[in-house]
């Protein structure tokens, strides 16, 4: 492997001239390189996450699990951050809008976090599993029929597939009229991508939600958590709807992305099933990379050195899962003891439903498009230089153009067969649908929902 260090392969910015830098370029281009330089300094070490914004990055697995399962001495509240009450973080920073602390289940602690964590993990509990593999076949339906009639036989599958898939599982589970989830897409995806006034948009479009489920309640998520016995204000669902989406969807893309990549590339073994590439994209290429930030309650040692206390601790889960002390005997331990999920009172409450979603996200390609395969390498792909999460920026994909509708396929994700029926040629293919997506007014949330009309 090359990285991307100077002439005496120190990363810049190390120890002569200050903190690793976990952002732009260099990093993107060789996050291995940078975790292991830094693990020379021990299981944790100080970075720059953002300019300007040091914090403790953990890049060991048992420290990291030792962080992540005690609560009492590392919490999650980040109004304790010196720095930021210091005035030592640029009111612009990057790093504000991932760490800043919001009346949510991931900045709360002791019985406010465990309220409502309840009230979360309830209202999961309830989402059908096989009506959520329906409801992810229904939208990797419609976002497969809008590509795969190319007559180039070409697609980008990040942009075209992969974003947009989560957006629409999400909306759906929701339950979202069509405008209002149009309008829900159209914030969380500008937040992400940095777009002005995206946190207003998402904000308001909840709360109309919030306020036509208070008037006409439905069997939805937004439903069960107002219903929840943990009586959570309007604010609160709303906090908690936002946790949910940030936390759920662009994770997802990047792991639908990843496995996608992973079972296409060169190196996978035919045959294995595609929940083994979920997994290898879970355990390798941890979607949220660097980001759980923890605040000790006292002055705390972490291999020698010293972390004051309400100084951020970042846990990179992407540096853990690859710990070599962990690899070496990783093959003893179960499948799911990767950290990309968390561990602890704050792990993914949604983790189940999450790898079923992405599993079967990446069957449906598999299935509707049975000869598609990579423009590229898999080491030749690029990935989004940031240090929050590890997402493919592109992935280029050939198949052969064809027709494709929702038939009511009922492979679940322990399946990995290919439909007879959608490996048939188009002309095969029933015309009681349109081969693509039609032109709907509306935006992508509105057409999905025609389109599952028939309209």
């Amino acid at each position: 492997m090359q990285h991307s260090y100077d002439t005496q392969g120190i990363p810049p910015g190390c120890p002569a001239h200050g903190n690793v830098q976990l952002f732009g370029p260099e990093f993107g281009a060789d996050p291995e390189g940078h975790y292991a330089h830094l693990r020379a300094s021990g299981p944790s070490a100080p970075v720059d996450i953002a300019p300007d914004v040091e914090v403790e990055l953990v890049t060991s697995y048992d420290a990291a699990l030792h962080i992540l399962q005690n609560p009492a001495s590392f919490v999650r509240d980040s109004r304790r951050w010196n720095a930021l009450n210091e005035g030592r973080v640029p009111a612009d920073s990057p790093a504000l809008p991932m760490m800043g602390y919001r009346p949510n289940a991931l900045f709360s602690d002791g019985a406010s976090h465990a309220r409502l964590r309840q009230a979360v993990t309830d209202s999961l509990n309830t989402v059908n599993e096989l009506q959520l593999v329906r409801q992810t076949q229904q939208s990797a339906d419609y976002l497969i029929s809008r590509f795969s009639s190319d007559v180039r036989g070409q697609a980008e599958l990040m942009a075209d597939y992969a974003q947009p898939l989560p957006l629409l599982v999400f909306s759906d589970l929701f339950g979202c009229p069509p405008e209002v989830g149009d309008r829900v897409i159209v914030g969380i995806s500008g937040i992400f991508d940095g777009t002005p006034g995206a946190d207003e948009t998402l904000g308001s479009a909840l709360a109309e939600l919030i306020a036509l489920k208070r008037r006409r309640p439905g069997a939805d998520l937004t439903t069960r958590l107002m219903e929840h016995p943990a009586r959570l204000s309007d604010e609160e669902v709303l906090h908690q709807l936002v946790t949910l989406l940030s936390g759920g969807t662009a994770p997802l893309t990047a792991t639908i992305g990843t496995s996608s990549a992973l079972y296409l590339g060169e190196e996978w073994q035919t045959g294995l099933p595609v929940e083994d590439a979920v997994s290898q994209a879970l355990w390798n290429y941890a979607p949220i990379a660097n980001y759980a930030a923890h605040y000790p309650t006292h002055d705390v040692e972490l291999g020698g050195r010293t972390v004051r206390a309400n100084d951020p601790i970042l846990i990179s889960f992407a540096a853990a899962n690859t710990d070599p002390r962990l690899t070496e005997h990783r093959e003893q331990l179960s499948g799911k003891a990767h950290l990309a999920f968390g561990a602890g009172p704050h792990a993914c409450p949604a983790k189940d439903p999450a790898f079923m979603i992405a599993a079967t996200a990446v069957e449906s390609l598999l299935n509707r498009l049975p000869d598609i395969e990579m423009r590229v390498s898999f080491r030749a792909l690029t990935w989004a230089p940031t240090p929050w999460s590890r997402s493919l920026m592109t992935l280029p994909v050939r198949f052969s153009p064809r027709a494709v509708v929702s038939e009511g396929f009922e492979t679940g994700p322990s399946q990995a067969v290919r439909s007879p029926q959608s490996a048939a040629p188009a002309a095969q293919r029933s015309a009681a649908q349109p081969a693509a997506a039609p032109l709907h007014k509306g935006g992508l949330f509105s057409r999905f929902l025609a389109w599952t009309r028939g309209e």
